[in-house]
């Protein structure tokens, strides 16, 4: 197996090495598409016009991934669905292209969207993602971060509703049973990946919000001072989650609202020593799919397992 990617990101796979998986690295065409040099992930995208190059810039690895393909001749290309010209690609070499979808859960169903975004306006992204659609139903078929024991259902309406073909490989989360490894997988947190589980774990159920912007979206400081202030009065214990932080609360937290803010912290770091209860829960839940021989039916299938799990103090008790 072979890893294509770009200078940038390539540090992203390091954790590969060791295995049997070749890593390949093409040139990012930031500078052509107008983007600073070393633009070569959505991380680095700060504003819209960036945005709008970015697209750009991918679509321009086309040529480069070709030229790889040609040398290597490889038996088929797995690709993500923001790179839809790739089935155009392997149609020229007669193999076979395989999408594969990041996408998590949907949160939000059309009604509670706000209004401006059930609007009927063609954006770069929109555009992108329409022909990521098309591009998908070209394909040989996808590849699911998740197992067919969860998701049955839908795993069968697909393949046999829909007549597409998929192969089930996660949840790719626990690929590696090494817990440092999983605390390290990608790039490096502000904080130790860990000792943030640990803290967690020493919180009640449904206690904690989980607070994530997004890479996309970019807010000036006078935003982030007023969503910190709106948590702090809320008394409410969060997890935020944003590119750079850091700098941010520097900029924000001044006085007593900093030193609050490092007693806090100083507090979380020290709660536990490593890992987390999510991962082995996680597992827990896999297992118990795997081997209970049961009716599944929709929800109630979902409520007597938790119920099992309860039981079993695999899972918290929750009211």
């Amino acid at each position: 197996a072979t890893i294509v990617t770009t200078p940038r990101n390539v540090q992203l796979f390091s954790k590969t090495r060791g295995t049997n998986i070749d890593t390949q690295i093409i040139k990012f065409p930031a500078i052509e598409a107008g983007l600073p040099e070393g633009c070569e992930n959505i991380d680095s995208v700060t504003s819209p016009d960036m945005s709008h190059k970015f697209i750009i810039a991918t679509k321009m690895l086309r040529q480069p991934l070709e030229q790889l393909l040609e040398e290597y001749q490889p038996s088929c290309l797995v690709a993500d669905m923001f790179f839809p010209w790739a089935s155009d690609v392997v149609a020229k070499f007669g193999i076979p292209r395989l999408v594969f979808e990041g996408f998590r859960e949907i949160k939000l169903t059309r009604m509670q969207l706000a209004d401006f975004t059930l609007q009927e306006v063609e954006t770069d992204f929109s555009k992108l993602f329409k022909e990521a659609i098309e591009s998908e139903l070209t394909s040989y078929g996808v590849v699911v971060n998740s197992f067919y024991e969860l998701e049955l259902a839908y795993a069968d309406n697909y393949r046999k509703v829909l007549g597409r073909r998929a192969w089930h490989i996660g949840p790719v989360s626990l690929c590696n049973n090494d817990s440092k490894d999983k605390a390290q997988r990608g790039k490096e947190a502000s904080i130790a990946d860990h000792e943030c589980l640990k803290w967690l774990c020493k919180k009640k159920p449904n206690s904690v919000i989980y607070i994530s912007l997004g890479s996309m979206p970019n807010f000036s400081d006078s935003q982030l001072f007023e969503i910190a202030i709106g948590l702090e009065a809320s008394e409410q214990q969060f997890i935020w989650v944003r590119e750079a932080i850091e700098k941010a609360m520097r900029q924000i937290l001044v006085g007593e609202e900093a030193a609050r803010a490092k007693a806090l912290g100083e507090m979380a770091r020290k709660a536990v020593e490593e890992g987390g209860s999510s991962c082995s829960d996680l597992n827990a839940l896999i297992e118990e799919l795997r081997y209970t021989k049961c009716v599944i039916d929709g929800g109630f299938f979902i409520l007597m397992l938790i119920k099992s799990l309860i039981k079993k103090k695999m899972l918290p008790k929750t009211t």
